[in-house]
């Protein structure tokens, strides 16, 4: 099975936008969950945002509001918009895909098929 992959990543200044990619070949479809986690240096793994089949949506907390998850079927690609970003949103960015179609956990332990990580950092 094709490993997604992520590109998008970058530096940007605090209050910047980016926009993730996630090359996710057939994990856009049919009962997928797909999602956006991150791991900054010295923490814990923290789910992000997930998408499920039917199109419903999660977020964590502390970027709702300023992130959405969105996938284009036709292209095989899963997007993170992130805006209003700032220091603490530096980190390794992993879209992620698991064979389930109903709901769909923020748990990153939850996600079978990973990205390699596109990097994101943010400055003061």
């Amino acid at each position: 099975q094709v490993r997604p992959v992520e590109s998008g990543g970058g530096s940007v200044q605090s209050g910047g936008s980016l926009r993730l990619s996630c090359l996710a070949s057939e994990y856009t479809h049919s009962t997928y969950c797909l999602g956006w986690f991150r791991q900054a240096p010295g923490k814990e793994r923290e789910g992000v945002a997930v998408l499920a089949s039917d199109g419903s949506t999660r977020y964590a907390v502390s970027v709702k509001g300023r992130f959405t998850i969105s996938k284009d079927n036709a292209k095989n690609e899963l997007y993170l918009q992130m805006n209003s970003l700032q220091p603490e949103d530096s980190a390794m960015y992993y879209c992620a895909a698991d064979l389930r179609g109903a709901y769909c956990p923020v748990f990153w332990g939850a996600y079978t098929y990973w990205g390699q990580g596109t990097q994101v950092t943010v400055s003061s």
